[in-house]
């Protein structure tokens, strides 16, 4: 799969401080992106940004906490003064929740689970909505799971957060189907990631891919010949 070149552009991706966002954002601004970075924390992001001037690439570093969603708001009107668009949005980052009983979890925990799966990209799309549609071509993915589909057992927050974020982005796909742009979603599969760690502590009993493995997918989803709107791409 040859990489398409993404000089030029603007690209914003969430979860960026490690994973599969810091890949992403990394295989971005080798590609010609200026990237800017968002994580809650401040020491990874300082670490991508070295990589990415190791690579002649550019990075801008947000470092903001998704579950503050009043913050969010702010970020559009902050982008467009210094940018005036965005051609790209990488809505990467995610919690996992409790693994438990949906009797057993707490309020709390599916607030939070939901503030940052769900409501802080219906909060980021809002913010930024504008700024895509001022591109000559608007990208939005977002990271989702199977497990959105499969509704497995002890998963309810989790898989209810990320089935609610793939109805949101079918939405808001139909509601930009007559623009130039594209809004899609990606289900990376088992990627070894801080998150995968926490649901399976001892170790998964299936392979796992690193996060470098799925860079190609998420820059090909962006490209400006992307085909795919409103869809979930499933990688094997």
């Amino acid at each position: 799969m040859s990489k398409p070149d993404l000089s030029g552009k603007l690209a914003l991706i969430t979860g960026a401080s490690r994973g599969i966002g810091a890949a992403v954002a990394l295989g971005m601004a080798e590609a010609g992106a200026h990237v800017i970075a968002l994580a809650r924390t401040t020491g990874g992001l300082e670490a991508l940004d070295d990589k990415i001037r190791n690579v002649g690439g550019k990075a801008t570093l947000l470092p903001l906490n998704l579950a503050h969603l009043d913050e969010i708001d702010k970020l559009g009107p902050t982008l467009a003064e210094r940018f005036g668009r965005l051609d790209i949005f990488v809505g990467n980052a995610g919690v996992l929740g409790p693994l438990s009983p949906v009797g057993h979890i707490k309020a709390k925990d599916w607030e939070k689970v939901f503030k940052i799966n769900f409501m802080a990209n219906v909060r980021l799309v809002q913010t930024l909505d504008p700024l895509l549609r001022a591109s000559e071509a608007g990208r939005v993915v977002f990271t989702t799971s199977d497990i959105a589909d499969e509704a497995p057992a002890y998963w309810g927050g989790y898989a209810a957060s990320k089935s609610a974020l793939n109805t949101f982005m079918r939405t808001y796909a139909a509601e930009t189907e007559k623009t130039n742009m594209r809004i899609n979603a990606i289900h990376p599969g088992a990627v070894q990631t801080a998150m995968m760690t926490e649901a399976f502590p001892g170790g998964p009993s299936f392979k796992l891919k690193t996060p470098e493995q799925v860079v190609n997918d998420y820059l090909a989803i962006v490209a400006n010949n992307c085909p795919h709107h409103g869809q979930i791409i499933k990688l094997p």
